[in-house]
C-alpha cells in the first residue's frame, strides 16, 4: 500500500500512523486467510476442483489419479457409509437395527441421475467400465452353472412342503401389504401403532424395508409387489440424503439389496450402486485404512464422523459387496480398500489366534481382548468363508484366514455343557463367559458350508460340529414358552440354553437360527431341519403376527406375550427368505452359484476366467461388426 502526502495536509491529518498501518494490514491478511481457508475446509472437495481446475480438466480423472497414490487411506484428501440390534449394540447388526444392455430401462434413483452428480461423483474408472472393462449382468448370467430360479422356481414335489412354502409366501405378502399401507417409504413398520419408523442408522436414507425386500419378492414370485418396490426405488430413493449413517448397515442392506436385484433381474442399477459405494469410501480415510463405523452420506466429507474403536463385525463385513462394486464399475479401489483391511489383520498379533472385537483405526492395535462369534464378531468370520466361496474357491488368503480362525475357535471357545449341548462361549482376556447369543446361531450354517474345503479328513468333523451347534440353537427355542429363542442364553449356574437375565429374553424376529436350518437342510437333507423350520413358522404366526404386520416380543418365556411394535426390515429380507428357501428345492438359488451376504441378499460367484472369456468374445463380436 502506498500513501501519498497531499500539500498542506499533515500525515496525521489524512493518513495513518505506522501502528495503524500495521493493524490494518494484519486485519486484511487475516481476512484473506479466513476466506481462502474456508474454501479448503468445505466438506465437498469437488467444489474446490470446480474453482481451481481448468474447464477442460475432468475432476473425476483427477480424483482417480489422487486415489492411486494413496496407501491404506493415508492422506485423507479423497472425498467421493452397526450391527443388527435395537438401540444398543448387539453385534454385527443394529436395530433402530433379460440383459443389462444400453437398450434396457435404466433403474436408478431420480436424484442420482442429476447431471451435476454424474460429473462430480462417478469416477473415470466407472465410465470406462461402461465401455467394457467392467462386467455386465449378461456376463454373470452366462457364467452361472444353473438358472437362478431353478427349473420350476424351486417348487418342491411333495404337497406338504409346497403347502408350507405357500404359507411363508402368504406371511411375506401380509408383512409387505401392511408395510405398504401404514409405513410406505419409511424404513420399518410399527404394526401396533400402524405407522412408520425411520430410525437414525441410515443417515436420512429411506425405504430400507423396500430395498431389503426386492429380491425376496422376486424370488417368491410376488411380481406385482416387486414392481411396486422397483418403482419406488426408481422414483423416490434419494442417495443424497444428509446425516450420519452406519457404514455396515448401508452396505449390507442398501448396497447388498441393489446388487442382488441387479444380478437376479438385470435391472440397471450400476450407476446408483457406484454412486452409493463411493459415498462409503471416506470412512476409510484413517491412518490405518480401517474404516470408521459411521459416515455422513450427504456431505461427502471425510470419514471421521465417529470417535473410538472400529468393530470387527462391521469393518470385516464389506468384502463381498465391495468386490462386486469393483466388478460392476471396473474400479479396483473398492477391492483395494477391503484388501487393505486383510493386510493389516494378517500383520498384527492375534491372542491365541483369536480376533478381538475392537480395533483402533488410528493405531491399528486391538483395543480390548473380547472375542465373540456372536454380536460384534459374527459376520467377520462369515465373510471369510464366503469370500473364498464367492471367488470360485480361488481366494486362498480368505481360506487360510477362515480355517486358522476356526482352529482357534475350536481350541478356545467351543464348549460342551453337562447336558451334552455344544455351544460357543465368549472370551474375555482369557476368561470364558458361558453365554451364546442368538446372533451366534448363524455359525451352524457357516461351519456347514465350509466343511468341504478345510484340512484333509475334516469334512465330517465340521458337519458334525455344525449339526451340534444348530441343535443347541434349536434347544434355545424349544425350551421357551413361545418356542422362539431369546437374544442370548447361558450355560452356567445350572442353566442350559436358556436366558437367565431379563434383558436377554426378547426376540426381535431374528433369522440366524432359521438360516442354519436352511443351510443344514441343503447340506444333509435331514428332514428334522424342515420340521424345526415349520415349528418356527407356527410360533411366529401365534406370537408375532398382529393385525397389521409382525412384531418382536419382549419375553419369549412369558405365556402372554408383550410386543415391541417393530417389524424389522431383516424379517422380510432374511427370516422369511430363509424359510421360503428351506421349503424349496435346492435349485432355487443353488449354493454352487450364489453366496448370501449377511442380510441374505444373494450375490453370484465371481468366475473370473469365464467372465474374461465372455468379455473377449463380446469384444471380438463388436470388432467384427465394425
Amino acid at each position: 500500500m502506498v500513501l501519498r502526502k497531499l500539500p498542506g495536509v499533515s500525515a496525521s491529518g489524512m493518513g495513518l500512523r505506522l501502528s495503524q498501518k500495521f493493524v490494518f494490514l494484519l486485519f486484511l491478511s487475516g481476512l484473506v486467510t479466513l476466506c481462502f481457508g474456508a474454501l479448503f475446509f468445505l466438506p465437498d472437495t469437488v467444489r474446490l476442483k470446480r474453482i481451481f481446475l481448468s474447464k477442460n480438466e475432468n475432476p473425476a480423472v483427477t480424483v482417480e489419479h489422487q486415489r492411486a497414490s494413496l496407501k491404506g487411506g493415508e492422506g485423507a484428501n479423497v472425498k467421493l457409509k452397526v450391527s443388527r440390534k435395537p438401540s444398543v449394540t448387539h453385534g454385527a447388526r443394529t436395530v433402530e437395527r433379460s440383459v443389462g444392455s444400453r437398450a434396457q430401462e435404466e433403474w436408478s434413483p431420480a436424484r442420482a441421475q442429476e447431471p451435476a452428480a454424474r460429473d462430480e461423483r462417478v469416477t473415470s474408472a466407472a465410465h470406462n467400465g461402461e465401455r467394457g472393462s467392467a462386467y455386465s449382468y449378461e456376463a454373470f448370467k452366462t457364467c452361472l452353472l444353473k438358472p437362478a430360479l431353478g427349473k420350476n422356481q424351486g417348487t418342491p414335489p411333495d404337497s406338504e412342503t409346497l403347502q408350507r412354502r405357500e404359507k411363508v409366501k402368504e406371511m411375506m405378502k401380509f408383512a409387505w401389504d401392511n408395510y405398504k399401507r401404514y409405513a410406505w417409504g419409511n424404513n420399518e413398520l410399527r404394526p401396533l401403532t400402524r405407522n412408520g419408523h425411520l430410525g437414525n442408522m441410515f443417515g436420512g436414507l429411506r425405504g430400507a424395508s423396500i430395498v431389503d425386500s426386492l429380491d425376496t419378492l422376486y424370488i417368491m414370485g410376488l411380481m406385482e409387489e416387486y414392481e411396486e418396490a422397483k418403482e419406488w426405488v426408481q422414483n423416490n430413493l434419494d442417495l443424497n440424503s444428509n446425516g450420519e449413517a452406519s457404514l455396515f448397515e448401508v452396505n449390507i442392506r442398501y448396497v447388498g439389496g441393489l446388487l442382488s436385484a441387479y444380478y437376479l433381474t438385470g435391472a440397471e442399477v450400476r450407476f446408483s450402486l457406484i454412486c452409493l459405494g463411493e459415498k462409503l469410501l471416506p470412512a476409510f480415510n484413517t491412518p490405518t485404512g480401517i474404516p470408521r463405523g459411521v459416515i455422513n452420506l450427504g456431505s461427502w466429507s471425510w470419514g471421521w464422523a465417529s470417535a473410538g474403536s472400529s468393530i470387527l463385525a462391521e469393518f470385516g463385513t464389506l468384502h463381498l459387496e465391495f468386490l462386486h462394486l469393483s466388478q460392476l464399475s471396473g474400479n479396483p479401489l473398492f477391492t483395494e480398500k477391503v484388501m487393505n483391511i486383510r493386510k493389516l489383520l494378517n500383520k498384527i498379533e492375534k491372542p491365541h489366534g483369536l480376533y478381538p472385537n475392537f480395533l483402533s483405526p488410528v493405531s491399528g492395535n486391538w483395543v480390548q481382548h473380547h472375542v465373540s462369534i456372536g454380536g460384534l464378531g459374527d459376520s467377520f468370520y462369515e465373510y471369510l468363508i464366503k469370500s473364498y466361496l464367492m471367488s470360485d474357491k480361488t481366494d486362498q488368503e480368505a481360506q487360510k484366514m477362515y480355517y486358522s480362525a476356526m482352529e482357534a475357535i475350536e481350541t478356545n471357545l467351543v464348549q460342551k455343557s453337562p447336558g451334552g449341548l455344544t455351544y460357543l462361549a465368549e472370551w474375555r482376556g482369557g476368561i470364558l463367559d458361558h453365554k451364546m447369543g442368538h446372533l451366534a446361531c448363524f455359525s451352524g450354517g457357516m461351519i456347514g458350508i465350509g466343511a468341504d474345503d478345510g484340512p484333509a479328513g475334516q469334512r465330517q468333523h465340521y458337519l458334525d460340529l455344525a449339526a451340534e451347534i444348530t441343535h443347541t440353537c434349536h434347544e434355545s427355542y424349544s425350551r421357551s414358552a413361545t418356542k422362539l429363542g431369546p437374544e442370548a442364553f447361558r450355560f452356567d449356574a445350572g442353566a442350559e440354553a436358556t436366558a437367565t437375565r431379563l434383558s436377554d429374553r426378547y426376540y426381535i424376529l431374528r433369522p440366524e437360527v432359521i438360516e442354519s436350518y436352511m443351510y443344514m437342510w441343503r447340506l444333509t437333507h435331514d428332514p428334522k431341519y424342515r420340521e424345526w423350520g415349520w415349528e418356527a413358522v407356527e410360533a411366529l404366526e401365534k406370537h408375532c403376527r398382529v393385525d397389521a404386520g409382525f412384531s418382536g416380543i419382549r419375553d419369549v418365556y412369558a405365556s402372554t406375550v408383550s410386543h415391541d411394535n417393530m417389524q424389522q426390515s431383516f424379517f422380510l429380507s432374511e427370516t422369511l427368505k430363509y424359510l421360503y428357501l428351506l421349503f424349496s428345492d435346492d435349485d432355487l438359488l443353488p449354493l454352487e452359484d450364489w453366496v448370501f451376504n449377511t442380510e441374505a441378499h444373494p450375490l453370484p460367484v465371481i468366475r473370473k476366467r469365464c467372465l474374461q472369456e465372455h468379455s473377449a468374445t463380446q469384444d471380438h463380436g463388436q470388432t467384427n461388426l465394425e
